[in-house]
């Protein structure tokens, strides 16, 4: 986890009229990189037209800090995009919990979170200073159909060439997300889909968004990819994590990690000159059945809202 030297804006009192509202870029991996999320403190006096209304301005997934309802957690994750709101999300879970940790209001070495997904695991460690993000056991589902491979290809704009030999295939821990290997990584970059067909696609795969990758390398592991979502309000995502989890398990399911081997190192954002890297790793090595880890770097961010 890294701190960035830039300062976060100033911060209103939470008894103020405006939202208590922080900003921060989450798995960077290089100048202008990240996912940046809006993340708002002291957000239970929040309608969830006022919480839409705030991701819609800033045109990214926000997460709204509330009190928990069960004393026995740390605090519930409200999650927003423009377009409606989210049962969960990674990246802005990581910032939200980041931003707590700094202002001294997460304190303990681990935390459970609410979200409308369920209860999250948090953990820090003191060594590293990284935050780590919980996701259930993942399941995998290949899609088979020869119409909906066609339509995937199409979408997309590749050939039956352009995919790696292994199937196409939904995978999930939170979300379902359509994962779409390919042979290059220099393909996958070169991707211009047809986003006005993504969200009927989706619907057909019975998917929340569409994530192309390639193998950049295989010992250890690397790969990148791209997220086309559904219906986010947004066409392109800089760095998803709850698709990184869900990849994870596709890795698994395609024999991609070695053995012994039970983290994968996802990069993101590169064709959208936001570089970001996610790192996914099995809770308990070697046991698929564990759940996994999501976490990544976390920093300060300046973010201005849509015009």
């Amino acid at each position: 986890m890294t701190t960035s030297s830039l300062v976060p804006p100033s911060i209103p009192s939470p008894a103020a009229a405006a939202p208590d509202l922080r900003f921060v870029n989450v798995f960077s991996a290089g100048a202008g990189g990240g996912n940046p999320a809006p993340v708002v403190f002291d957000a239970d006096s929040l309608s969830s037209d006022d919480m839409m209304a705030i991701a819609a301005r800033y045109g990214h997934e926000s997460a709204f800090v509330c009190r928990a309802s069960d004393p026995r957690n740390t605090v519930r994750l409200r999650f927003f995009v423009p377009a409606h709101e989210m049962e969960m999300c990674g990246h802005a879970t990581l910032g939200a919990m980041w931003l707590l940790r700094e202002a001294g209001r997460w304190t303990t070495p681990s935390a459970t979170v609410e979200t409308l997904s369920g209860r999250v695991d948090v953990r820090f460690d003191e060594a590293t200073q990284r935050i780590d993000v919980g996701q259930p056991r993942g399941s995998v589902e290949p899609v088979a159909a020869p119409t909906l491979v066609a339509a995937i290809c199409e979408v997309l704009g590749i050939g039956a060439d352009d995919l790696a030999p292994m199937n196409i295939v939904n995978a999930s821990t939170s979300r379902t997300k359509t994962l779409v290997p390919l042979r290059a990584v220099e393909k996958l970059n070169a991707l211009t889909p047809k986003l006005s067909a993504v969200a009927a696609l989706c619907d057909a795969v019975n998917s929340t968004g569409l994530y192309p990758f390639a193998v950049e390398r295989k010992r250890p592991l690397v790969l990148q990819a791209r997220q086309f979502p559904r219906s986010s309000g947004y066409p392109e995502d800089a760095a998803t994590g709850i698709a990184a989890a869900a990849t994870l398990y596709g890795v698994l399911h395609y024999g991609l990690l070695a053995n012994g081997e039970s983290t994968v190192r996802i990069y993101q954002g590169f064709a959208m000159g936001r570089p970001s890297c996610i790192r996914v790793a099995l809770r308990e090595p070697g046991n698929r059945e564990s759940g996994c880890w999501i976490s990544g770097a976390v920093e300060f961010a300046m973010l201005e809202p849509h015009a």
